[in-house]
């Protein structure tokens, strides 16, 4: 029971170690210029509102290299993917990850 508590905590140490980790890898850096998301004809519609949450790998030369869906409302997520991979960030000196919320409401 012993081994089995202190296997467990040596785990949860662990993951929090590499979460700390990752996190670290998912500096921000400054929008230099944001394509705004279009604004599908279906929630125009529907009246519909929404996020869509992505993760960025952002290119040393600033421009998005890819951009991974993680969630959000599936009427928005194609013009957010396709907006988010227009956006241009400040240079930096390696690749970098962000996550970003895009939120869509009713004009």
């Amino acid at each position: 029971m012993r081994r089995l508590l202190s296997d467990s905590v040596l785990g949860l140490l662990l993951a929090f170690a590499l979460g700390s980790f990752a996190a670290g890898q998912r500096d921000a850096r400054k929008i230099i210029s944001r394509t705004n998301p279009s604004y599908p004809e279906l929630a125009t519609r529907r009246h519909l509102s929404g996020k869509v949450k992505l993760e960025l790998v952002i290119a040393t030369s600033g421009s998005v290299k890819s951009a991974r869906l993680l969630g959000g409302n599936p009427v928005f997520e194609q013009s957010a993917l396709d907006a988010a991979k227009q956006w241009k960030f400040e240079t930096a000196s390696q690749e970098t990850r962000m996550i970003v919320l895009i939120e869509f409401s009713e004009r």
